[in-house]
């Protein structure tokens, strides 16, 4: 059974399986698995022999150097110190013969004085502590059955640690985030306690159980991480922080971070040989292996299935992951987060987005290094010259070109999709619409084609944001659940027949990729059935069947969503999502049809003279953007485009019956959306500075992040208008000098300002460089 065996070399000992806090995430009580319930309440002396036997034959078989053991629970100071002497002694006597033994232990520390102290010293035990920060942050979870704080018990315990006698013992402490707390008062009160080490845990969550999103921003704990990342880094690094340390290039890894194979095997109370128990927030049942310390060696359980493929690397990951650029240092994230129903752990972690933005954070806010000067300009290296970047280095410099390859465009669509899925659990923990969201997981597993191309639809975001914070959309109006809307659409694609009531908003039901039925005085919700090739709306008396033949007549009030077919595929024109309306400006009603047909013939045309004049930016086009979406008529501003920063792969456009004038809009805005979902994962723009740019195309100083936003899409245009200069004499080139002047010159004040991160530095040289080699083109 399995391959070869893998030395294993850190093992961890659940010496007592009960606590005496009753923190609500505590994984091993209070989620998935409940194996806990029938285990023995400490570990037998015959069970702590046989587990040290088998530690020590495996040691010694393959000349170890070094075997890691940690005491671990439930609480391990329930033993008491007599019982803790026993332990300590049995494995010290049995392993140390064999290897050098390092001991260690994780505890609340609610019962540690001065005789436990004491015992450590005398055995050389590191101990951790669990403490999640100030008084309002750590008492947020770590509380006794009644309530009451913990927090006066852990602080008497980590000043015990710090006493010049005891000090050998401090290992350091085990944060667990949340981030309704300060990260800023968190971070001063570990710091307070001048800890060796401390490790920042992300709350276990997996995709059935997502974690708590409050607030509509896509990636609130690298948001929180970053903000205290970049406190720690101004500070001179003044403690050790295993997670930053790790995800910084060559940072060695951690069990949740990085590609390093597995390492670990638990013992339970009753002598099971076990997986990492984090797996125990996925499924009961998840961590076990069958095996036992009574029966089976550390090879047999090494050689476990599902603990030898956790061996493999990068092999191991879903194709997602493989992908991309930064899965040498994220490595997939913590194995347990990547956990959902029917793809079991085949998928990013449920932390994805967040972990992507916090290496960028990373990257961005290094600590300083002061023999080597900061460069405040990006250039590419001489011709030749070999320079070592990282895969966001890489990723970014792709971009920079102008366009962007194939790979990184799905990359961009692979982020924005787990940012929605993100939002879409956030609006779980705050819907009532539990059967919506059973549907959805169902369809996830049976159908996941059919959920991917409902959630890839541009407006599916703005309809969370929305739920999540109705401020963030003023145009929007009232919000309304998404869920159950979602799961229809879904259930309609793959065909899987469901039964949901939909709440209406406007007196219309809207199923994204699908259509608006209209459906006047049927009040708040309908019932909505899902049958292959239809549905059918009751609510009273009203009722009604929408075939989704094409060739069917059209229902009473339905109003389908059209497409156009263009070079790339088929677009959607969409006049009829109220999510639309994003964009700050106002949106077109629905289209008659004749205006609908000359827009999609226009829009054809358009995309037809992108693949003639930019080739590889129309790669990018048919790479990403899904949906148009028409303005209103505006006399005054008869030619007008927009992107939303939530819509990624749609832009907005005013209806223009010129093709070349139309392809020029969709480039233009088509470099806005990428660089949102760019900013969605980097910060290229130091936050919170209020600086202000003059640049030639705009008679109001703009912020950087605007400025960048120009260049960016003014680097396109040139291009655009440059290709079209080598074959017209007319006006092209005095379009192509216009805009190559104006993107060259907010280059330039972009990188005179001293507003931009390490990374946004050079993005941003790329683009001068980018820009130069257009110049050069040009003749």
């Amino acid at each position: 059974m399995g391959g070869p065996c893998r030395r294993i070399s850190q093992f961890v000992l659940k010496v007592h399986s009960r606590c005496d806090l009753s923190c609500d995430h505590c994984y091993v009580y209070q989620h998935a698995d409940q194996t806990w319930r029938g285990r023995p309440v400490r570990m037998p002396p015959a069970t702590v022999r046989a587990a040290a036997r088998r530690i020590a034959e495996h040691a010694r078989e393959h000349a170890l150097p070094v075997v890691h053991v940690v005491l671990h629970g439930g609480e391990p100071l329930l033993l008491g110190a007599a019982g803790l002497r026993e332990v300590l002694a049995e494995l010290r006597s049995a392993i140390t013969p064999c290897t050098r033994l390092d001991l260690r232990m994780q505890t609340n520390g609610v019962l540690l004085d001065e005789e436990l102290c004491r015992l450590f010293v005398e055995y050389d035990v590191k101990v951790g502590v669990s403490f999640d920060g100030d008084r309002a942050a750590n008492d947020r979870h770590r509380v006794f059955a009644h309530g009451g704080s913990s927090h006066d018990h852990v602080r008497r315990a980590l000043a015990l640690l710090r006493r010049p006698e005891h000090r050998a013992s401090y290992a350091g402490i085990l944060c667990t985030i949340d981030v309704r707390n300060d990260p800023d008062r968190v971070y001063e009160a570990l710091l307070a306690e001048s800890p060796p080490r401390v490790d920042l845990l992300l709350p276990h969550a997996t995709w059935d159980h997502p974690p708590q999103r409050p607030g509509p921003e896509p990636t609130p704990y690298a948001d929180w991480l970053g903000r205290l990342h970049r406190r720690w880094v101004d500070d001179g690094s003044p403690i050790s922080i295993r997670m930053f340390e790790a995800l910084r290039p060559g940072g060695g890894g951690t069990e949740a971070f990085g590609l390093a194979p597995a390492d670990v095997l638990v013992i339970e109370a009753d002598g099971s040989w076990e997986q990492v128990d984090s797996l125990k927030t996925a499924y009961h049942g998840a961590a076990g292996t069958g095996f036992d310390v009574f029966d089976h060696s550390v090879e047999e359980a090494a050689r476990h299935p599902a603990v030898a493929g956790r061996q493999d690397g990068v092999d191991a990951l879903c194709p997602t992951c493989r992908a991309c650029p930064v899965v040498d240092r994220c490595g997939g994230g913590l194995y347990a987060h990547r956990w959902r129903t029917g793809s079991g752990f085949d998928n990013p972690s449920v932390y994805c987005a967040d972990l992507f933005r916090l290496i960028e954070t990373v990257d961005a806010h290094p600590p300083p290094v002061p023999t080597v000067p900061r460069q405040r300009t990006a250039t590419p290296p001489a011709s030749g010259e070999r320079s070592a970047t990282s895969p966001v280095e890489e990723l970014l410099d792709d971009l920079a070109t102008g366009h962007g390859s194939a790979a990184t465009l799905a990359l961009l669509a692979a982020t924005q999709l787990s940012i929605t899925r993100a939002l879409l659990a956030s609006c779980r923990d705050r819907s009532g619409a539990t059967a919506a969201w059973e549907l959805l997981v169902h369809l996830d597993r049976a159908a996941p084609d059919a959920v991917l191309a409902v959630l890839a639809h541009p407006f599916v975001r703005p309809g969370l944001v929305h739920r999540l914070d109705p401020a963030a959309l003023p145009g929007v109006g009232a919000a309304v659940d998404p869920l159950p809307a979602l799961a229809v659409a879904a259930a309609l694609r793959a065909g899987i027949p469901a039964v949901l009531q939909v709440p209406l908003r406007s007196d219309a039901i809207t199923l994204p990729t699908f259509g608006r039925l209209l459906l006047p005085g049927a009040g708040e919700s309908a019932e909505v059935t899902v049958r292959p090739g239809e549905f059918q709306v009751r609510r009273g008396a009203v009722e009604r069947t929408v075939l989704l033949d094409p060739l069917a007549p059209t229902s009473a009030g339905w109003l389908p969503t059209r497409d156009v077919s263009v070079p790339g595929g088929r677009l959607l024109l969409e006049d009829g999502d109220p999510y639309r309306d994003c964009y700050g400006q106002p949106v077109a009603s629905r289209l008659e049809v004749p205006a609908a047909r000359a827009l999609g013939r226009t829009l054809a045309g358009a995309w037809r003279v992108v693949h003639r004049d930019v080739p590889a930016h129309a790669a990018a086009l048919d790479g990403g953007l899904r949906a148009v979406v028409p303005l209103a008529p505006d006399p005054t501003r008869p030619l007008r485009s927009a992107t939303a920063r939530h819509a990624f792969g749609a832009v907005a456009v005013t209806p223009h019956p010129d093709p070349e004038t139309l392809a020029v809009l969709l480039v233009h805005e088509w470099q806005h959306a990428k660089l949102g979902a760019v900013l969605d994962l980097y910060d290229l723009v130091e936050p919170h500075q209020g600086t202000r740019i003059r640049v030639p195309w705009r008679p109001d100083p703009r912020p950087p992040e605007g400025v960048l936003q120009g260049v960016y899409a003014h680097l396109a245009v040139t291009q655009v208008w440059q290709s079209r200069a080598a074959t017209d004499e007319g006006d092209a080139s005095a379009h192509a000098a216009r805009y190559l002047a104006w993107t060259r010159d907010g280059v330039d004040a972009l990188l005179a300002s001293r507003s931009l991160t390490t990374v946004g530095e050079r993005f941003v040289g790329r683009l001068r460089h980018a820009l130069e080699e257009t110049r050069v083109g040009s003749g």
